[in-house]
């Protein structure tokens, strides 16, 4: 039997639409769209999604609705993630999305986050049977799972997300030496629970997933003249690349960095301080290697939802 089916995530920084058909075992994907609609921006550390958030996340949504209806999907799941489900007011804004639009949304856990997370990227890699330590940042939250090809061993959500990292260290343009070891501190206290399993189960391969990654990659391969191909499911960065790239952004205002050729907009105010996080895995724990991910919660939520 042939169905359509979409998934829409709700993340704190961008919203995604993906449209997919299913007939038996075989799933094709039919359309892919994302929106900066940055429902976390100025309320994110409070626990409150700002009237003006909600305003763009309506629009947006109004306009996948549009979307949904010229493609004929009835199945649709729509995520909520980091910022809705830590938000005091996210049961009104629910109401308000399903009265405009008609769209059902479901807040899922920073577990059911990483799960999704973890099945889209083995959807997309062939991960191996060595741990590797798979991250996603998203605006609200970072989810940290290490598996391998078969198996999760461990996965954690942490509230350590960009925007709310940009607004509580990202303070200067470009971001000061103090501001950079403020958020190390802030990190290494954070994370510690993620130190304690990476010690434990020993992952080889740092495997980033979609986002900030994407944009790190996309630089290294315009750099190094590396073609991608539209629909490719993993991307090129090694980790003397990531070094090199991390070290522009830093010293950079966000005129200079929007000018670094594979720079997007949408991702230009947060990637200083992803980027930070990232070096701060990289330095303080042994990855023999860096791997990018095209998929990740959409792509998962359309492997496990049905």
């Amino acid at each position: 039997m042939r169905e359509r089916i979409a998934i829409i995530d709700l993340g704190t920084n961008t919203f995604h639409l993906l449209i997919a058909e299913r007939e038996d075992a075989n799933t094709q994907i039919l359309y892919r769209e994302k929106q900066p609609v940055k429902i976390g921006l100025g309320g994110i550390n409070r626990g409150v999604i700002t009237e003006e958030a909600v305003r763009r996340a309506v629009t947006c949504l109004i306009h996948f609705k549009n979307i949904l209806n010229a493609w004929n999907v009835i199945k649709v799941h729509a995520l909520g993630t980091s910022a809705m489900r830590n938000a005091v007011n996210s049961q009104s804004i629910i109401q308000k999305i399903k009265t405009a639009t008609g769209i059902d949304v479901k807040l899922i856990s920073g577990e059911e986050e990483a799960e999704y997370i973890y099945h889209g990227i083995r959807s997309a890699l062939d991960l191996g049977m060595e741990n590797s330590l798979i991250v996603d940042i998203g605006g609200g939250s970072v989810e940290c799972i290490i598996g391998n090809r078969e198996n999760i061993f461990w996965k954690r959500s942490f509230e350590v997300g960009a925007q709310r990292l940009l607004e509580l260290y990202h303070r200067h343009d470009p971001i000061t030496w103090e501001e950079g070891k403020q958020l190390e501190d802030y990190l290494a206290n954070s994370l510690m629970p993620l130190g304690d399993a990476i010690r434990k189960l020993l992952p080889v391969t740092l495997v980033g997933s979609s986002g900030t990654f994407d944009t790190l990659s996309e630089i290294y391969c315009i750099k190094e003249n590396i073609a991608i191909l539209p629909d490719q499911k993993e991307t090129p960065l090694t980790l003397v690349a990531f070094y090199e790239i991390h070290a522009q952004l830093i010293s950079m205002d966000r005129a200079a960095r929007l000018k670094i050729p594979g720079m997007i907009e949408m991702r230009v105010d947060m990637i200083v301080v992803a980027s930070c996080l990232v070096k701060y895995l990289i330095d303080n724990f042994s990855f023999a290697n860096i791997r990018v991910s095209s998929y990740s919660l959409k792509e998962g939520a359309l492997v496990r939802l049905h």
